[in-house]
C-alpha cells in the first residue's frame, strides 16, 4: 500500500509540472466556462439552471479523452513499460496512478466551477450537493474509464489524437449541454445516447440522479474496465 501511495504521490508532481494536463484540465475547460456561461446565460437565461453540469461534462470529456490518453500511450508504448517489469512493478501501477490523478484534477477544476458559476453568472447550484457530486464522480470514472481504453490500444500520437476529437466533439454536440436535445433530428438525438456525456448530463441535473439515468454508465464502465484488463494482461506477455 506505501508503495502504491508513494506513486500516486509521485505521479501528482509529475502531473503538476505537464503543461497537457494544465491545459486540458484547467486552461481551456476554464477559458471555456469564462466564455460560454456569460454567452449561454446572456441568450438562454432559463440555462442558469443548467449551466454547472454543462460546463461540467465538457470539462470531464476533454480531460477524459484528450488529456488522459496520451500519459498512458507514452507509458505503456514506452521502454517505461520495461522498467515496471525488470522491478517487479504491477502492471497495472501506471493505468492507476494515472487514473486517480487525472480524477484528482478534474475533480478539482469542476469544483472551482461549481463555485464560480453562482458568483459570475447567477447560475443556480444543484439542490442536494451531496448527490450531484456523486453522479459527477460516476460520470468522471466512467468517462476516464473511455480514455484508458485509448491509451491502452492506440500508439501513434496523430491517431489518438483524430480519435479522442472524434469522441470529445459528439460528446459535446449531441449530448444536450449547447442546446435542448430535443432540438436534434431523431437519428442524432439517438446518435448522442451513444455516448455517456448525455447520460451523464441527465444524471447530474436536478432529481436526475436514478437508475434511468445510471444503469448505461454502469454498464459502460463494466466494458470498459474488462477491455482494460485483458489489455493489461496482453502487455505483460509482450
Amino acid at each position: 500500500m506505501s508503495g502504491f501511495l508513494y506513486s500516486v504521490a509521485l505521479q501528482w508532481k509529475l502531473d503538476m509540472r505537464s503543461k497537457a494536463l494544465l491545459v486540458t484540465c484547467y486552461i481551456v475547460p476554464l477559458i471555456f466556462f469564462l466564455l460560454m456561461g456569460g454567452i449561454f446565460t446572456s441568450v438562454m437565461p432559463e440555462m442558469r439552471s443548467t449551466l454547472i453540469p454543462s460546463m461540467i461534462v465538457m470539462s470531464v470529456s476533454m480531460g477524459a479523452f484528450i488529456g488522459l490518453p496520451p500519459s498512458l500511450m507514452e507509458t505503456y508504448g514506452s521502454d517505461i513499460k520495461k522498467v515496471y517489469k525488470a522491478n517487479g512493478v504491477p502492471i497495472y501501477l501506471g493505468l492507476a496512478t494515472m487514473f486517480l490523478s487525472a480524477f484528482t484534477h478534474l475533480m478539482i477544476a469542476c469544483v472551482g466551477i461549481t463555485l464560480l458559476a453562482p458568483i459570475l453568472f447567477e447560475a443556480v447550484l444543484p439542490m442536494h450537493l451531496p448527490l450531484f457530486f456523486l453522479a459527477l464522480a460516476v460520470y468522471m470514472i466512467v468517462s476516464l474509464s473511455i480514455g484508458s481504453i485509448l491509451g491502452l490500444v492506440i500508439k501513434n500520437q496523430a491517431k489518438l489524437t483524430m480519435i479522442a476529437q472524434l469522441l470529445f466533439l459528439p460528446s459535446i454536440m449531441l449530448s444536450g449541454i449547447m442546446f435542448p436535445i430535443n432540438l436534434l433530428p431523431d437519428f442524432l438525438e439517438t446518435m448522442g445516447r451513444i455516448f455517456p456525456a448525455s447520460w451523464g448530463y441527465q444524471l447530474m441535473l436536478d432529481g436526475g440522479f436514478c437508475m434511468n439515468n445510471l444503469w448505461y454508465l454502469i454498464l459502460v464502465f463494466c466494458t470498459s474496465a474488462i477491455a482494460c484488463g485483458l489489455l493489461l494482461e496482453k502487455q505483460k506477455l509482450k
